[in-house]
């Protein structure tokens, strides 16, 4: 099929969109670059993952309710109007309608303000409360992320310690397949090199499989994709165990502090209930035997003969003193806890430091001398692969450590506070 080739502007307009297509590719292709090569840190984890937390959407219609609850709160007794028939269908002069009277009333109750006010103050607790719980589960979902973050990270690690000990299983298996192949060792030396670098391929492989999932379980936090890095070299990080963390109220005290407020507001409202309201009325008969009309007014009160509403204030300011036990309670084991967790911070700090000073070097300079002499016919590959083994040993030891130094590092920074300021305002979003 023949195509007639094009002329003047139509000619020239797709070469125009082509190079400028070009020109936009280039500019951001450095940026495009930049973002996916840019290690994903540990506050942005959290932050994505507390921005995409589903339950925000509950807590906001939770919040909605609340305010609500607030309006009504607010709102006074609702008059009401009444009627009345007397005098009819009896006996003697009442046999019939000509002696009814009937009787229309309104009445009102005089609640107090200060009524009022309690039940507003206790409906604004409970909001509080709501918008606490709402916080809490958010920072579930930001530590979920923390602990993710770690556990990916100590992941990428340990695929460089499997990397290495591939890296070596090759290099052991090239030098005894020439001893074999001269004849200075059997065949099966051969044989075990071969499954040496098989099982270090396959524990390499697996350490690759672990982090990508980890990363997308990561990643499904917020609802993204896992291509993002991870700098495995943040897990080196130990300086922590010689700072002192800094508290701040975390959103799990606030809300045993959000519930207190509310159970003390609940007394205010028990205590104005011990108080009876008046209730006023007013109202016109009718006397239908001779037409005639007449006004009434009249008022009642409840006596706090039986009902003293005791029992709802003992109760109230029962949970009152319980919720403030709890505070109590929780910051006595958020102390503890953390001491505890520098403790142990400490200890692994401690540890890594032992092994890269006493352990490490002396495996690696085993595994030179073995393979120096092993090179020399001193030694044979099972000594050579016991050493190697030794310094591989060592160095996966290192990264556990350093992984339980960060999971330490993650418990103590949930407990003191550290990352509160990464919340979301739930209410905000509305």
């Amino acid at each position: 099929m023949y195509f007639p080739p094009m002329r003047g502007l139509r000619a020239a307009r797709p070469l125009a969109y082509a190079s400028v297509l070009a020109a936009c590719l280039t500019l951001a292709a450095p940026h495009w670059a930049f973002a996916q090569s840019t290690p994903l840190s540990l506050a942005e984890a959290m932050t994505r993952a507390g921005r995409a937390d589903p339950t925000q959407t509950a807590t906001q219609r939770r919040l909605e309710a609340a305010d609500a609850g607030i309006r009504q709160a607010g709102v006074r007794p609702s008059p009401s109007v009444g009627i009345e028939a007397e005098n009819f269908l009896g006996s003697s002069p009442y046999n019939g309608l000509n002696a009814t009277e009937f009787t229309l009333t309104y009445q009102q109750t005089l609640e107090r303000k200060s009524k009022r006010e309690a039940r507003v103050g206790a409906a604004a607790a409970e909001k509080e409360l709501v918008r606490a719980e709402g916080r809490a589960r958010t920072w579930a979902a930001m530590n979920a992320a923390q602990s993710l973050w770690i556990e990916a990270v100590a992941a990428e690690a340990e695929i460089g310690v499997a990397r290495e000990r591939l890296k070596l299983a090759e290099q052991s298996q090239a030098e005894i397949s020439r001893r074999v192949s001269a004849a200075r060792d059997p065949l099966f030396a051969g044989s075990l090199a071969d499954a040496h670098v098989a099982s270090a391929r396959i524990a390499r492989d697996q350490a690759e499989a672990t982090a990508r999932q980890l990363k997308r379980q990561l990643a499904a936090l917020w609802g993204g994709g896992a291509d993002f890095v991870l700098d495995a070299a943040a897990l080196e990080n130990t300086g922590a165990a010689t700072l002192e963390p800094t508290l701040t109220a975390t959103p799990d005290i606030d809300v045993l502090r959000a519930r207190q407020r509310a159970s003390t507001a609940q007394i205010r409202v028990e205590n104005t209930r011990r108080v009876q309201d008046p209730t006023l009325s007013a109202g016109i008969r009718h006397f239908r035997a001779d037409g005639s009309v007449a006004f009434l007014v009249g008022g009642s009160i409840p006596l706090n003969r039986f009902n003293d509403n005791r029992g709802n204030i003992d109760r109230s300011r029962a949970e009152a003193e319980a919720a403030s036990a709890d505070i109590e309670a929780a910051e006595r084991f958020r102390e503890r806890d953390i001491a505890a967790a520098t403790l142990r911070m400490n200890a692994l700090a401690q540890e890594v430091r032992r092994i890269d000073a006493e352990v490490i070097p002396l495996a690696e300079k085993a595994v030179a001398q073995v393979r120096e002499g092993f090179a020399r016919g001193g030694f044979t590959y099972r000594d050579v692969i016991g050493a190697q083994d030794t310094l591989m040993a060592a160095k996966a030891r290192r990264v556990e450590v350093l992984k339980q130094f960060q999971i330490e590092q993650t418990k103590r920074d949930r407990l003191s506070g550290k990352w509160v300021a990464l919340l979301p305002d739930a209410e905000a979003a509305r």
